[in-house]
């Protein structure tokens, strides 16, 4: 666990600007509703270096896209980013061949990362060697090769390209300060006032944007854009910090039930050992002298776990790291490994030697060799105390499993609005816009695909936002932030959407001036009935003809944005397929393929399906529940370890007591009942205080979703059921040799 949480706590600190380093962010108000948006204008940057002394350096950057190259007989599709001209003096990568400060010099140049370079050139030298980028029709040539990017960057990359500000369509968008589709960095310098950073920014954009009143801008330092990630209304509500923050509490509440357990068995075994430390004090041996003894024999049994549990993580991490889609590793040759090490056994040997340590160490010499003790429930009170708190915590984390879990398929059974089953989504390009009616009759004629459309974006994902239209009765002050797609004909019926009012696009001229809203739009804009409304955006005029259901394309927990739905018929960006029922996509992609490199030869045939790029949605959430899940068995195994070691000292010591009552007529179920009684009255007692605490807390973690699951009772009580009945076996498998036993046998010696 510490492992994971160190590579979190790690993210971007191999930075060398680490500390001086900030992501652009507006916050835009749409009638009170506040978003946090990425998204900045492309001259932002240079106008910034410019203008501000207390910046450095100022870096606009594309987000990340895919090219498809081609060297040879070598076609692969890659991922980068294309950069301005200060990329790499502010951000530090490992250049393993040519220069940062000559690799983006040229329009034409491409960095390429180890990887990226192997797969596309082997064991050839990639510089100065000539890429084909096929969307582009076009040579770049490799200027040099750098490192991949750390698994704890915010930065994953194949390659790096500069801008071609001679570009039409650059030069065009270096004077345009509405348009925001880029990524802005500044480096400040050293003992910058962020505060003026952020009035400059502001004033900069509205001096040049004035029509924008609806933005606030602000610098967001590099040391929280992974653990603080997370706006709300404008506000920084956290990230992967709380989840950092929930793993480390959970490694350590591991590590206490385990010393716990230690304290209990060692102080269960006093009498024991009781005389042994009578004889020790009478033979002169001091208070401290046993307390030594005492944590020594702790931090020895400490030692020996730490040693095995090395070989342990050496044989799970490969499983771990699938699990949490990391690359951990135990860097045993790091200096902080034995550090951290040394802490942690010291830590656990003294804290699991503390209580037996001193509780053992005050016996007073003459009553424990009288055999005089402490009265049967002042000595047990601590040890019962203990183990109610071991099973608050095992119940605590048993409730929360189930929580996440239900909150994950409540979310993932709702209604989406479309049908993600059967759905295929294929990346377009220039050839498959030209040739999209021929791929669309053979696929329809193969009778495999049921119907085919293109848009502008994924079902799966929104890529362009904008201020409402304007139309008739209007309100003055009414703002709203609306989604946009373009579509094609069989938009709605390739995705399954339903249509609650009018008719979807027909594929006529006339649907080059129609829209279609959603229900969320219809309703934010406070429409009555929309059908033949006309809807305005500047010059552009769209008549209203249908109102479809709400489909979920962003994030499933939160409500559905207004959207618009456009006709365009040329909208390049997906091609959507859907499957006929009793299709099975093993059977169809095949042919989809052979249609797709027939028509598109250029380009390799990459797809996803609709419903495996909506469950990546889930990844954080699922994760959690994938770790809480180990972890709360393993808490509940090392509680009933613990309960089953108590148990069986219990029936150790009353064992000539079973035998006398057995003698007087109890039967086996009597027995079991009497030892049993006690153990579980204390996991009672732990469940009545671990339910408020748990509904407590699972209720402040479900208040972050709008879309959310209601605590049911039920949860708790079938938690609890299943403790009790673990802690009722363990208990009984314990005492079952007792109550089994001949009395002639526990009674012979007396």
């Amino acid at each position: 666990m510490l492992l994971w949480v160190r590579d979190e706590l790690n993210y971007d600190k191999f930075q060398v600007n680490y500390d001086n380093t900030y992501v652009v962010i507006a916050n835009r108000d749409f009638n009170n509703r506040i978003f946090t948006d990425y998204n900045m204008v492309l001259p932002l940057a240079s106008a910034l270096e410019k203008t501000s002394p207390q910046i450095k350096h100022a870096v606009v950057t594309t987000q990340g896209y895919d090219l498809t190259m081609r060297h040879g007989d070598r076609i692969l599709q890659k991922n980068g980013m294309t950069v301005s001209e200060h990329f790499f003096d502010m951000f530090s990568w490992r250049f393993l061949q040519g220069s940062a400060v000559t690799a983006i010099q040229d329009p034409s140049a491409i960095v390429l990362t180890q990887s990226a370079a192997t797969a596309i050139f082997g064991k050839q030298n990639p510089i100065n060697q000539s890429l084909r980028i096929v969307e582009e029709n076009r040579d770049l040539k490799v200027t040099a090769v750098v490192a991949d990017p750390p698994g704890n960057s915010s930065f994953q990359f194949d390659f790096i390209r500069p801008f071609n500000y001679n570009d039409e369509y650059t030069k065009r968008m270096m004077n345009n300060w509405s348009g925001s589709s880029w990524r802005v960095y500044v480096q400040t310098v050293v003992g910058a006032d962020i505060k003026q950073v952020d009035k400059t920014i502001n004033t900069l954009k509205k001096t040049h944007d004035p029509g924008d009143q609806i933005s606030t801008y602000f610098s967001f330092p590099m040391s929280k854009w992974r653990l603080y990630s997370e706006f709300k209304d404008g506000k920084n509500v956290g990230g992967m910090i709380e989840y950092v923050k929930l793993f480390s509490i959970i490694a350590v509440i591991i590590l206490l039930i385990a010393c716990v357990n230690f304290m209990n068995l060692s102080t269960a075994r006093s009498e024991k050992r009781s005389k042994e430390l009578g004889i020790r004090k009478t033979l002169g041996s001091g208070k401290m002298q046993l307390v030594l003894q005492f944590f020594s024999e702790s931090t020895i049994l400490v030692l020996l776990a730490f040693l095995l549990s090395i070989g342990f993580v050496f044989l799970l991490l490969p499983a771990f790291n699938t699990l949490v889609a990391k690359e951990l590793s135990l860097e045993m040759n790091q200096p902080y490994f034995w550090l951290g090490s040394l802490v942690i056994i010291l830590f656990t040997g003294l804290l699991a030697g503390s209580y037996p340590a001193l509780y053992l160490s005050a016996f007073n010499p003459i009553k424990v060799l009288k055999g005089v003790f402490l009265p049967g429930k002042a000595a047990a009170l601590p040890r019962h105390i203990l183990v109610v708190g071991q099973f608050v915590i095992s119940i605590l984390l048993i409730s929360a499993t189930i929580i996440v879990y239900q909150q994950i398929q409540y979310v993932k059974n709702r209604n989406m609005g479309y049908k993600a089953n059967n759905l295929l989504m294929v990346t377009g390009t220039e050839d498959t816009e030209k040739n999209f009616r021929v791929i669309k009759d053979e696929l329809l004629a193969s009778r495999l695909v049921e119907s085919v459309t293109r848009s502008s974006s994924p079902i799966t994902q929104v890529w362009w936002k904008s201020g409402a239209p304007d139309w008739n009765g209007k309100p003055a002050n009414l703002n709203l932030v609306v989604s946009g797609i373009r579509t094609d004909v069989d938009f709605a019926k390739t995705m399954g959407i339903n249509l609650l009012q009018g008719h979807d696009f027909l594929g006529m001229p006339a649907d080059s001036a129609s829209v279609l809203l959603n229900r969320a739009a219809v309703e934010a804009m406070g429409l009555k009935d929309p059908i033949g409304m006309e809807m305005r955006f500047g010059d552009e005029k769209y008549n209203v003809i249908g109102v479809t259901e709400n489909v979920v394309m962003e994030s499933p927990y939160q409500p559905v944005d207004p959207m618009l739905t456009f006709y365009n018929p040329t909208a390049t960006g997906v091609i959507s397929l859907r499957l006929r029922d009793g299709i099975s996509p093993q059977k169809a992609l095949p042919f989809i393929e052979t249609v797709f490199k027939k028509y598109n030869p250029a380009f390799p045939f990459t797809y996803q399906f609709a419903d495996e790029e909506f469950g990546r949605k889930f990844i954080n959430e699922e994760l959690i529940s994938k770790i809480t899940n180990i972890f709360a068995g393993l808490a509940i195994f090392i509680c009933c370890i613990g309960l089953a070691g108590l148990a069986s000292f219990t029936v150790e010591k009353r064992f000539r007591e079973i035998g006398i009552r057995k003698v007087l007529g109890a039967t086996i179920k009597q027995v079991l009942f009497l030892i049993s009684k006690q153990f579980l009255k204390l996991v009672t007692i732990s469940f009545c205080l671990a339910v408020p605490i748990t509904w407590w807390l699972m209720h402040q973690w479900l208040e972050k979703y709008s879309y959310r699951i209601n605590i049911s009772a039920w949860t708790f009580v079938a938690v609890g059921c299943l403790v009790f009945l673990l802690a009722l076996v363990v208990v009984c498998l314990n005492a079952l040799r007792a109550a089994i036993t001949n009395p002639i046998n526990s009674l012979r010696t007396e």
